[in-house]
């Protein structure tokens, strides 16, 4: 082997060699950001604005992956646990879902029915009830057509289901009001009273109930109206 053969096969030895090194120092590299990235996971954020109470599913969610250690540990990691389940409040694209921000899915009765209405800090109790609480429901008529004015009780401990978040709708005089969405279980004949109220009456009211929910109530007052503060309830004339 001549002079310049051998030198070839030196630059060969040593750039096996340096290829071995750098191989071993990305190796080590690779593994040294693992060790303090951890593993992955999949999660699911928001792929388009979302509006209260839509449907999530595949249209408007995608499948991103981040370590584990960097994940909250209430996100939701399989589409089947979030297709077709909604939340209370908007969601800006980006947001990755959590479990808490999901509404819980229904747990009604055969003879309960669902339905929403919306409630202000004040008629909502200001915020002291939670969902799985136990509230009346009152109405204050005061413009219905043939009734007397007066505050009645509709319905008496009431399951709330679901409480979203505050939301701007305008009324018919185009004034804008803050509003929460109160989702409540009713049976089919309280549920008429309670939408009936909700359209008609002046005011509609949660009242918030003390832990001894089965105690007897038989004494409570059902309506109040002119006649109990010595005067006369005149019903309204029809229009």
């Amino acid at each position: 082997m001549n002079p310049r053969q051998r030198r070839g096969v030196l630059f060969l030895l040593a750039a096996g060699a340096l290829a071995l090194a750098v191989f071993f120092a990305v190796n080590r590299y690779v593994a040294q950001v693992d060790s303090q990235v951890g593993p992955k996971i999949t999660v699911y954020r928001v792929s388009k604005p979302i509006t209260a109470y839509s449907p999530l599913g595949a249209d408007n969610l995608e499948a991103i992956e981040v370590p584990k250690r960097w994940a909250a540990p209430t996100a939701v990691g399989d589409l089947k646990e979030l297709e077709g389940r909604r939340v209370g409040f908007p969601l800006s694209s980006g947001t990755v879902v959590t479990s808490d921000m999901l509404i819980p899915p229904t747990d009604l009765s055969p003879t309960e029915r669902e339905i929403a209405i919306n409630v202000d800090s004040v008629t909502g109790v200001a915020g002291r009830i939670r969902p799985g609480d136990r509230v009346d429901v009152v109405a204050v008529f005061a413009e219905v057509p043939g009734l007397p004015k007066q505050v009645r009780e509709l319905v008496q401990n009431v399951r709330i289901v679901s409480i979203g978040g505050s939301q701007t709708v305008s009324d018919d005089k185009g004034n804008d009001n803050d509003v929460i969405p109160v989702t409540l279980a009713l049976e089919p004949k309280d549920m008429l009273a309670v939408t009936y109220a909700s359209a008609f009456a002046q005011e509609v009211r949660l009242v918030a109930l003390p832990g001894d929910v089965g105690a007897n109530r038989s004494q409570d007052v059902q309506d109040y109206d002119a006649g109990d503060l010595g005067g006369k309830a005149i019903p309204e004339e029809a229009k």
